[in-house]
């Protein structure tokens, strides 16, 4: 018999709680909750979950606080975050932050359990590539490794989150192929919403902070005006 997924609700609301835990207990998933984000901070530290259903406004620990330490953490768990602060700052910030979708309050409960199914089912599409591609990729002074999760450039090894890996990942598997922001949030994030584009800008800008002599004026990842975002297969020097 297959192991249950398991799925993490961080909410300090005692019914939205038990409503997402009765909903996500009857497709299967093995559920546990957090009422705080000291409770959900150590439950996740602490435990193998396969999502996190995460409220922003928490006793404690917020929210957002709680994604920034969980990219920090070795292994990726995809997040949802649920949340009466439906502005799109929140909505962005949250996002940039690491989370992998986000949902305004009130939500429906066959919505959250379609987009945790449609999460799982992208973070084990990703983990299939991951094996199938498992070779490692070098190309314009930066190498990259998909098992281990590593990548440097000119020899200098790249401190990145897991979203920048992935971006980076998918840039150079597909060398010199433009790419436009919304094909970026579809291929990388997994979802493709209007008004979420600017999260690719800032993962771009920091790829950039990392991997170019100049971000001012980049060699690897260059914008094609009008169309998106490519990798270049040239080397760094090239004009």
């Amino acid at each position: 018999m297959d192991t249950p997924r398991r799925v993490l609700i961080v909410e300090d609301d005692a019914h939205i709680a038990e409503l997402l835990r009765m909903h996500l207990r009857d497709e299967g998933y093995a559920v546990e909750h957090a009422a705080d984000g000291e409770d959900g901070l150590r439950r996740l530290a602490s435990g193998h979950w396969d999502a996190l259903v995460l409220d922003l406004m928490l006793p404690g620990i917020d929210g957002l606080e709680i994604c920034k330490r969980a990219r920090a953490m070795t292994r990726y768990t995809p997040i949802i975050i649920t949340s009466a602060r439906s502005s799109e700052v929140h909505r962005i910030l949250g996002l940039e932050l690491g989370a992998d979708d986000y949902l305004a309050k009130p939500f429906s409960m066959l919505e959250l359990v379609a987009r945790v199914k449609a999460l799982l089912r992208r973070s084990d599409a990703l983990a299939r590539n991951a094996r199938l591609e498992a070779g490692s990729v070098a190309l314009h002074g930066v190498s990259l490794d998909p098992v281990a999760r590593t990548a440097s450039v000119d020899g200098r090894r790249l401190d990145l989150t897991p979203r920048e890996f992935d971006l980076l990942a998918f840039f150079m598997r597909h060398p010199d192929k433009v790419f436009s922001r919304l094909d970026l949030l579809d291929q990388v994030w997994g979802y493709q919403h209007e008004g979420y584009e600017h999260t690719v800008n800032t993962h771009i800008n920091r790829l950039r902070a990392k991997i170019e002599a100049d971000p001012a004026d980049p060699r690897r990842i260059l914008t094609v005006w009008g169309r998106g975002y490519k990798f270049s297969a040239g080397p760094a020097d090239a004009p």
